[in-house]
């Protein structure tokens, strides 16, 4: 007998009871909700059964957590690969994992997928689903699982296999279709009950242009149809707020194959709101003690071989360049630059800290396939600082940044975030103890701001760990600009000191930071948070004079220039079109206001101001529009 503690409760069952029959006996109700169960921390299926241990603790996993929506996700692509291979001869079958907000399968197809491969391959799915076959693993040996794939013409499962070191491998069957995969699963195809195809693209195997390319499908699953429509309704939003869609009907930015993809030409009304961001910036960093510096673009490849990037950045890296027997590149980071300023002079530790801000613009290698609109570039400007401190500032050093990175976020309409503890990678630099005291520094940081946050093992970059702040939109979206990260490395091979308090030769530690990422990434952000309608203070045009008559032209001429001089972002349209066509037309443009000047208005001196949500305000005088207009022009 196990015994079995599930909450509150527990009891013993024979070995071999499934998880489900435990859950069953248990607690009927709860079940109704799991996919799957966590025993002692480990995931397993709910037809998984009691070993030989004296007793267990069973943690439900529910369809509703991130786990459960995993495994809801991973059976639902099982299903769609069941569904293709029905439909389709001599289709083989790649990978096809959860991912956020859904699933894909990649397969190997003489054509692509169309628009309605996927109705087949959807309809085909339900009949599975309603057909309800056990979803079963097991253990086989990796011989035994060489020659069944093999047997089979899945050529990709065959690869996958050969690599593993392991004598067995776990593999999944549902009526005829068995898949290589270490699970957990849901216990049959009916429990996939809300789910959806969403797309197609091409992705060469295993990410690498040299190999072939696959036609993948993309889904997604839910617990329950409510959640799928949200979800879907999410997505249709998403689509309207789309930054490049919005950058082309507002003019605000384009790239060009003449130039080369991933690099952007910012037009007049994305570079002023560009340079109304870049303004606030720096100001708000000269208030904060932080001294703006300017770096070239191209530095010698020494410099990248002494930072540490030429070894562990290299794939990110364009090719070097040959000037005068000299190998440059355009420049991955800003940091080399900002600790080259700080060794042209020496320093005392009463100089610290020492805080060097610069808009600056590198440049990385993506390949085509990942670049996406302003989102993913391959030249963008970093909101990059570099902080020099001495190690009992450390702390409250992170502290000021958090702050100040929350303060710059909220001002621009960002008030939710994801906070995550980013700690080291697998390919580091540095001593193990320098990695612990920074991690410790940036955790006590976090938890005396009462910060809620998540540790990402694993995800610091190769020098230190990091504070990453996701930043939420206003349809739930997370993006990922901010950016807080400790280094002891870069001083250290630098040679980078400072003459402490007895005279002698220290080591600073660094900090890197980015507030708002890159201004594209940043740009891209806000373009879908606010839809194209930026606030006031924002708008590349804040106000438009629209004439009712040509009568009213020299009036409205005079309005337009008293706005101009007040520093209002205003057009003119005096055009001898119909007021509702000029009105329409400035509604598409989401010009915050249009000032509307009829005979009316031309004789009293007033305005008749509307909102670009076709609200209307009574007729004014300018100046009291003015009034206004300077109170919302500011963060």
């Amino acid at each position: 007998m196990v015994q079995v503690r599930v909450a509150e409760k527990e009891k013993a069952y024979p070995e071999g009871t499934s998880f489900f029959e435990v859950l069953k006996d248990l607690d009927k109700g709860l079940l109704k909700k799991t996919v799957a169960v966590k025993v002692d921390g480990a995931l397993r299926d709910l037809r998984a059964k009691l070993d030989s241990a004296a007793s267990v603790t069973i943690e439900p996993v529910d369809i509703e957590s991130k786990e459960g929506l995993e495994i809801c996700r991973h059976s639902a692509a099982h299903v769609m690969a069941e569904a293709v291979k029905s439909l389709y001869n001599n289709v083989k079958v790649a990978i096809g994992p959860a991912i956020e907000d859904g699933f894909y399968y990649d397969f190997d197809t003489e054509r692509p997928f169309t628009p309605e491969d996927l109705e087949k391959i959807e309809a085909r799915m339900k009949e599975i689903v309603k057909a309800d076959h056990p979803i079963i693993g097991k253990n086989v040996g990796k011989a035994e699982a060489l020659e069944f794939f093999k047997a089979k013409g899945e050529i990709y499962k065959e690869e996958i296999i050969s690599e593993l070191e392991a004598d067995t491998v776990s593999v999944y069957t549902q009526a005829d279709f068995t898949d290589l995969c270490r699970g957990p699963h849901l216990p049959s195809t009916g429990w996939v009950k809300a789910f959806k195809l969403t797309g197609t693209a091409g992705a060469y195997w295993r990410g690498s242009e040299k190999n072939k390319m696959l036609q993948r499908i993309y889904g997604t699953a839910f617990g329950s149809k409510k959640a799928l429509e949200d979800y879907l309704a999410r997505i249709e939003e998403a689509k309207k707020r789309d930054h490049r869609k919005i950058g082309r009907e507002l003019d605000l930015f384009t790239t060009s194959e003449d130039i080369g993809a991933g690099l952007v030409l910012w037009h007049p009304n994305g570079s002023t709101v560009r340079r109304i961001i870049e303004d606030f910036w720096k100001g708000e960093h000269v208030k904060g003690d932080y001294s703006i510096v300017y770096t070239p673009h191209i530095a010698q490849v020494g410099l990248w071989k002494t930072s540490g990037h030429w070894d562990f950045y290299r794939e990110n890296l364009f090719s070097p360049m040959d000037v005068e027997g000299q190998d440059y590149i355009v420049k991955p980071m800003n940091c080399p630059f900002h600790i080259q300023i700080y060794k042209s002079h020496l320093h005392s530790y009463r100089d610290l800290p020492i805080r060097y801000a610069e808009l600056g613009t590198v440049y990385r290698y993506e390949r085509s396939g990942v670049l996406h609109g302003l989102l993913r570039v391959r030249g963008f400007t970093q909101d990059d600082a570099h902080i020099f401190m001495t190690p009992d500032q450390l702390e409250d050093e992170i502290k000021g940044v958090l702050n100040f990175t929350l303060y710059i976020l909220k001002s621009f309409g960002f008030n939710e975030f994801d906070i995550y503890l980013s700690t080291r990678p697998e390919k580091y630099v540095g001593s193990l103890d320098n990695w612990a005291k920074a991690e410790a520094a940036l955790k006590a940081a976090l938890e005396s701001t009462g910060l809620e946050f998540s540790i990402d093992p694993g995800e610091g970059v190769f020098y230190g760990p990091k504070i990453d702040i996701k930043i939420k939109d206003v349809i739930g979206r997370s993006w990922q600009c901010s950016t807080i990260q400790v280094d002891f490395n870069l001083p250290e091979r630098f040679d980078v000191t400072y003459r402490d308090e007895s005279g002698g030769e220290a080591r600073p530690i660094m900090i890197h930071r980015a507030l708002m990422g890159s201004l594209e990434r940043f740009f891209g952000c806000l373009v879908e948070h606010y839809a194209g309608a930026f606030p006031f203070w924002l708008a590349p045009v804040q106000v438009t004079v629209l004439t009712v008559t040509q009568r009213n032209d020299e009036y409205a001429k005079a309005v337009y220039k008293r706005l101009r001089d007040e520093g209002i972002r205003a057009e003119l349209d005096i055009r001898n079109e119909k007021l509702g066509f000029k009105i329409r037309e400035a509604q598409l443009k989401k010009i915050p206001y249009q000032l509307v000047i009829g005979d009316s208005e031309q004789e009293q001196g007033k305005v008749a101001p509307r909102q670009r949500g076709g609200e209307s305000l009574p007729p004014q005088p300018l100046e009291e529009f003015i009034e206004r207009a300077n109170r919302e022009n500011r963060p």
